[in-house]
């Protein structure tokens, strides 16, 4: 079953205010079109009706301020479009639109070159939400580019001063119709991002014809706001349709006094809110408070007397120690015994010993080298003797000095045959010792020397 004492219980008029609340931050601004009824405009001057179409219907208030706006009249039957916010009158529980714009539905051809830059524009990238920046949430200087002696200046200013007068606005002037007013609003534009001093730029100006709008769907002024390093908010004149500048802006609002509600917080909501989140920061500290206390207690009961514990840490901590020295000191014995084996290792491979082993091994390969080389060459001294001999043997010489001799023509040809001399012919006798010249006398030949 439930609890009804578990949760706050509220008045109606306490719920009532809630629900506005909810209504007004969830539907700040909204744009409707619909048929005018019932429509009533009692002595004080506001204008009361009923906004309708075929399958429901609202009720909607135009405040007499806001009537200076009006490019035509409300009228029964008429269709209209309406820019406003969402209200509940408390009295009656009955939400309604509060509406600070409403004109006649239709624009006609003059939309024709606002939707030509508006597609040029879009499709740049210049209205995508991602590029517009939040506004400050209470900000400490609003620069409000504006002509000085419109009704957008005092709407702005009376509001921001009802809802936080201690802001200070600055008003920078400007011509906001006509030659020269795009390039004055640009300059302004300009100078505030130059100087830094503000953090938020609000551009407004009063009702008018999309003619005398026009300033505000220049190229080069959208361009302006897009480069602006400050977030910018524009309220400007009061058609459905948007300006330029209203695309471009990381914020618009339909007029200069939704433009004070939306950059200017309500100094008393501000408070109370403050009042609020300090109200609930102090309960839930107390809370977290008590919450530990009592865990504390409980873990008190299960841990009983501390001082006990902290005997048994202090023996758990010495016998770790010990054993902690114990090992320490053991690793360091074995590291010094590691480090005793190394250093043998290391003496018996220092470079002395590995050098004088290899002297000594170059020594003994300089001694066999040495041998081989006497071997070798007694061997090809041996061998040098053999062959002379074996050349000697053979020699001509030798051959002369058993007692041959060679006999040669004196043109050096050796004669072989008795065929090739002629008697009386000269030639030369080569002996072991020395040479004799002869003259054939006979010639004998083989066959008559083997008969005789």
């Amino acid at each position: 079953m439930h609890n009804m004492t578990s949760e706050q219980i509220q008045t109606v008029s306490e719920l009532t205010l809630s629900i506005k609340g909810v209504l007004e931050v969830t539907f700040p601004f909204v744009t409707v079109t619909g048929e005018i009824s019932n429509l009533r405009c009692p002595y004080s001057g506001h204008f009361y009706f009923t906004l309708k179409d075929e399958n429901a219907q609202m009720k909607a208030v135009l405040f007499k301020p806001q009537q200076r706006y009006l490019d035509c009249t409300p009228k029964d039957g008429m269709a209209v479009i309406c820019r406003g916010r969402i209200s509940l009158y408390e009295a009656r529980g009955e939400y309604q639109l509060i509406v600070d714009v409403l004109t006649a539905k239709g624009a006609g051809a003059l939309q024709l070159a606002f939707e030509l830059l508006k597609r040029k524009l879009a499709a740049e990238g210049l209205f995508a939400g991602e590029r517009k920046r939040p506004l400050p949430r209470l900000p400490e200087k609003i620069a409000l580019i504006t002509s000085p002696t419109g009704a957008a200046v005092h709407d702005f200013l009376f509001m921001a001063q009802k809802r936080f007068a201690a802001i200070p606005v600055e008003i920078i002037p400007v011509r906001v119709q006509g030659a020269g007013a795009m390039e004055d609003i640009i300059e302004a534009i300009i100078l505030c991002n130059a100087r830094g001093e503000n953090d938020v730029i609000v551009i407004c100006r009063g009702g008018g014809s999309l003619e005398d709008l026009s300033t505000f769907n220049e190229e080069m002024l959208a361009r302006a706001i897009a480069g602006s390093r400050i977030p910018v908010v524009t309220a400007i004149g009061h058609e459905i349709d948007f300006t330029i500048a209203d695309l471009v802006a990381d914020f618009r609002a339909p007029t200069p006094t939704a433009a004070a509600e939306i950059v200017v917080p309500v100094r008393a909501q501000l408070e109370t809110q403050l009042q609020n989140l300090s109200s609930r920061l102090a309960k839930t500290v107390m809370e977290r408070l008590a919450i530990f206390r009592r865990l504390i207690e409980a873990h008190k009961k299960v841990l009983g007397d501390p001082t006990s514990l902290l005997d048994q840490f202090r023996l758990s901590t010495d016998h770790a120690l010990a054993s902690v020295q114990f090992s320490f000191s053991t690793a360091i014995y074995q590291r010094q015994l590691a480090l005793a084996r190394l250093s043998q290792l290391l003496a018996s491979h220092t470079p002395q010993q590995r050098l004088e082993h290899q002297r000594q091994r170059a020594h003994g390969l300089r001694r066999r080298l040495l041998q081989a080389m006497f071997n070798r060459q007694e061997c090809q001294r041996t061998a040098f003797a053999r062959n002379a001999a074996i050349l000697h043997a053979v020699s001509p010489l030798a051959v002369l000095g058993r007692g041959y001799s060679i006999v040669q023509q004196n043109n050096g040809d050796v004669i072989r045959s008795c065929t090739e001399v002629q008697l009386g012919e000269a030639i030369s006798i080569t002996l072991a010792q020395g040479r004799i010249g002869c003259e054939v006398k006979q010639i004998i030949s083989t066959k008559d020397y083997k008969l005789h």
